[in-house]
C-alpha cells in the first residue's frame, strides 16, 4: 500500500472541491484531491452545464419549427428543420470534455495531486483511496469534505428501467414521445421543457399547489403561462403512485389517473452524499441529513471541514465554489469568513428566473417595512427587439433608508443580470445608488434601473 503525506487532502473533485484544491495549489500548499469519477462533480459533468447545452439546443430546434413555413413577425420563414439527437448528446458531451481538460489542466498548474479513485475516511486525518493501481493511504494536516449530492428517488418510484433521474435525461439517445416529469421545481421545468421543446408529449405533476414552489407566485406565472404555451400539462396537488404497463399512476384531486410516459424523469430534489465515504468514522455534528458547519465552514472537528452540497441548502454549484475557495484561503492562514448577503439562485426554464435575497412577502415576515418598485420587459426596449417582452424586475428596499434587500426578475436571458443583482445586495447599494447609475441603452439591464426609479415614485418609462 501506497503512503502520502500531505498539507491538505480535499475529498470530492465537484465545484467546492476542485476550486478550493486550485486556489490551495496557488498558494503552495501541498494539495492532494481525491475523485472516484470524472473531475467537476455533478455540476460540470451531468448537471449544470449539459443541461444548459440540451436547453439551448432545444430552444433553437423549437425556434425552427415554428418559423417553417410561416414567417416570424420579423420575416424570417424557413424549411422544416430535422434534428440528429445524438449529434446533439455528442455536441453536450464535447463541451463537457473541454471543460474537464480545463479543470485538470488548473489542478496541474496549481500542483496539485489528483487521485483517481474511491475515497474512504479512516479517521480525521486518513484517507484510503482505492485506486486503479492499488490502495493508497492519505494522510493529511487539514481534510475538506466536498463530496456533493446525489438525485433524491421515491420510494414506490426507484431508479431504474424507464424511470430516470436528471442524470440519465442528459444521456438519452433519443427524444421520447411522451415523458411524465414528477417535480416541478427548477430541474423538472428545465428538463420538462426542453424535451417539450425537443418534440416530446411531456406532462409534469407536482404535490404542491404551484410550480416553483421555493419562488414567490408573482414570479413564476409567466412560466406557467409559458408552459401552457410550449402544451406541457402540468398537474397539481397530485401524486405519482406508481407505475402500470406504459403508464405512470397518479392520485389527482383524490381521483386515480394514468399518465402516458416512455421516460418517467424523478426530479424531487437532491440530497447530501453522506453514504459511503465513512462519515459514521468521524465524529462530526449533523444539521439534519446535512454536516453542520459554522461561518467558516469548520466542522466539529479540528481542521475537518466541509463545503458545498454535504453542507445543506442552497445546493448550488457558485455557493460551493465560494466555500472552497474561502477554506483554501483559511488553510493557507487567511482570515475568511462566509458572510454572503447574498446568492443569487436561477431557474434557467423558459422564461428564465433570477432571485437574489428576500421577496417581499420575505421581507416582511422579517420585519421590515418595504418599498417595491416593479419594471415590465414590456416597457423595456430591448426585450421588444428580441421578442420577448414577457416578465419584469423587481425590486425590494427598507422603507426607511432605502436599502435594498431582495432582487428578483423573470424573462428572456436574466440570468445574465444575476451578477448585477448580487453585486448590489453585498455593497449595500440603495434604490439611490442605482437609480444614480447610467444603464447602457438599449439593454434588459435598463428594467432593473426602472424598477429602482419606480420605488422611489419616480419613474420614466412606465
Amino acid at each position: 500500500m501506497g503512503e502520502i503525506t500531505t498539507k491538505l487532502l480535499v475529498l470530492g473533485g465537484g465545484p467546492g472541491g476542485y476550486v478550493a484544491a486550485i486556489r490551495a495549489g496557488q498558494h503552495g500548499i501541498d494539495t492532494v484531491l481525491v475523485e472516484e469519477n470524472r473531475l467537476g462533480g455533478t455540476c460540470l459533468n451531468v448537471g449544470c452545464i449539459p443541461s444548459k447545452a440540451m436547453i439551448h439546443a432545444a430552444e433553437a430546434y423549437h425556434a425552427a419549427v415554428l418559423h417553417a413555413g410561416e414567417a416570424s413577425p420579423f420575416g424570417l420563414s424557413a424549411g422544416p428543420p430535422t434534428l440528429d439527437f445524438p449529434r446533439t448528446i455528442a455536441w453536450k458531451d464535447g463541451i463537457v470534455g473541454r471543460l474537464n481538460t480545463g479543470v485538470a489542466s488548473l489542478l496541474k498548474r496549481g500542483g496539485v495531486k489528483i487521485l483517481r479513485g474511491r475515497g474512504t475516511m479512516v479517521d480525521g486525518k486518513t484517507c484510503l483511496v482505492e485506486t486503479d493501481t492499488g490502495p493508497e493511504r492519505v494522510r493529511a494536516d487539514h481534510v475538506i469534505l466536498a463530496t456533493g449530492s446525489v438525485p433524491a428517488a421515491l420510494p414506490h418510484l426507484p431508479f431504474g428501467g424507464r424511470v430516470i433521474s436528471s442524470t440519465e435525461a442528459l444521456s438519452l439517445q433519443k427524444v421520447p414521445a411522451t415523458m411524465a416529469v414528477v417535480g416541478a421545481g427548477y430541474i423538472g421545468l428545465e428538463l420538462g421543457t426542453a424535451f417539450a421543446k425537443l418534440g416530446a408529449k411531456v406532462t409534469v405533476v407536482e404535490m404542491a399547489e404551484r410550480i416553483l414552489p421555493a419562488y414567490d407566485a408573482e414570479l413564476t406565472r409567466p412560466v406557467a403561462r409559458r408552459l401552457g404555451a410550449l402544451g406541457i400539462e402540468v398537474l397539481l396537488g397530485a401524486k405519482a403512485t406508481g407505475l402500470s404497463g406504459d403508464a405512470l399512476d397518479i392520485e389527482v384531486g383524490g381521483e386515480p389517473r394514468k399518465i402516458p410516459a416512455e421516460v418517467i424523469l424523478v426530479a424531487v430534489g437532491r440530497k447530501a452524499r453522506t453514504q459511503d465515504f465513512g462519515l459514521d468514522r468521524l465524529d462530526l455534528d449533523m444539521s439534519g441529513p446535512f454536516i453542520r458547519i459554522d461561518e467558516r465552514c469548520a466542522t466539529s472537528m479540528r481542521n475537518v471541514w466541509a463545503v458545498g452540497d454535504v453542507t445543506g441548502e442552497p445546493m448550488l454549484a457558485h455557493r460551493a465554489m465560494a466555500q472552497g475557495e474561502m477554506v483554501a484561503n483559511l488553510v493557507a492562514g487567511r482570515r475568511r469568513a462566509f458572510h454572503k448577503v447574498a446568492i443569487p439562485a436561477v431557474c434557467f426554464t423558459d422564461p428564465e428566473v433570477v432571485s437574489a435575497g428576500l421577496s417581499p412577502e420575505e421581507a416582511r415576515a422579517a420585519g421590515h417595512e418595504i418599498r417595491t418598485g416593479l419594471f415590465p420587459f414590456a416597457a423595456n426596449g430591448r426585450a421588444m427587439t428580441l421578442g420577448a417582452e414577457d416578465g419584469f424586475v423587481r425590486v425590494t428596499a427598507r422603507a426607511d433608508n432605502h436599502l435594498l434587500l431582495g432582487i428578483q426578475a423573470v424573462g428572456a436571458g436574466v440570468s445574465e443580470l444575476a451578477a448585477g443583482f448580487g453585486l448590489a445586495l453585498e455593497m449595500g447599494a440603495r434604490l439611490e445608488d442605482i437609480a444614480g447609475t447610467i444603464h447602457a441603452h438599449p439593454t434588459l439591464g435598463e428594467a432593473f434601473h426602472e424598477a429602482n426609479l419606480r420605488a422611489l415614485g419616480e419613474a420614466l418609462h412606465i
